[in-house]
């Protein structure tokens, strides 16, 4: 029986990107093999012991399960949160794609039902992509700078490698997908250099993929977010290579919305 180490399966609503304010039912997996200074949930870096399931859609009441959670449980919880009534169902993290063959087993099953798949993914697991691409309706990407996320196995002092030649490798995968779209949280500590080979690895892969500039939302070892000025600097550098780049923040915190 296939099951997957999950934190949590709760409905709430997109709360970034291009799809934010839509509907959609998180199942969040556990683990994750990078460090953001930043991560509001580093209860997902290590697999989970147990998982949490709401019970009734928007109520925030939870039952507690044992992982790992068979996906013919995890599909039941769904059809139970009103699977139907989202315009997504959105596999998270963690890092999903740390585990391809259970979020490859959910994403069919819930497709089955109905559902749009939505992968929420660091974009850095590009065979793990290839073993489920076809089952996915939305890749949402993220594109991690050096300046501020390290690998885990990493020091914990000094550089660390870039992670742009992965990056460009993902998305050229990540293409085969319906939809595809690439976010970017910038801090303080952002460089341009960064920026710039972002945009030209893009462009190189193709142009056209949206670009979400997404301003930090101050936690952990980021204490600010980049002020209006930086930040309109940097829409305008990205605007210059690639047409379609937006600014949008991370709603949850100013909602209040899980």
């Amino acid at each position: 029986m296939t099951g997957a180490n999950l934190v949590e399966i709760f409905s709430s609503i997109q709360g970034e990107g291009t799809h934010i304010g839509e509907t959609t039912l998180f199942f969040r997996f556990g683990e994750c093999d990078l460090r953001c200074r930043w991560c509001d949930s580093p209860q997902t870096w290590k697999p989970a012991a147990r998982c949490r399931i709401e019970t009734q859609r928007g109520r925030g009441a939870f039952r507690v399960v044992a992982n790992p959670v068979a996906i013919v449980d995890a599909v039941k919880a769904a059809e139970a949160l009103d699977l139907g009534a989202h315009r997504f169902a959105s596999l998270t993290g963690g890092e999903p794609l740390l585990q391809p063959v259970a979020a490859g087993a959910l994403a069919r099953a819930l497709r089955q039902m109905g559902a749009r798949i939505y992968l929420e993914t660091h974009g850095l697991h590009t065979e793990a992509l290839e073993s489920l691409v076809d089952t996915i309706d939305v890749v949402s990407m993220d594109w991690k700078l050096a300046s501020d996320v390290k690998r885990a196995s990493d020091r914990r002092l000094g550089a660390v490698a870039d992670f742009h030649e992965a990056h460009e490798r993902f998305l050229r995968v990540a293409r085969r997908a319906p939809e595809v779209l690439v976010k970017v949280v910038v801090t303080p500590d952002t460089q341009d250099r960064e920026i710039d080979e972002l945009c030209a690895r893009i462009a190189a892969t193709d142009a056209r993929t949206p670009i979400v500039v997404q301003p930090v939302t101050p936690f952990g070892a980021v204490s600010k977010t980049p002020d209006a000025g930086r930040l309109l600097a940097l829409v305008t550098r990205i605007g210059r290579v690639l047409p379609d780049v937006r600014l949008i923040p991370q709603t949850h915190p100013i909602t209040g919305v899980p």
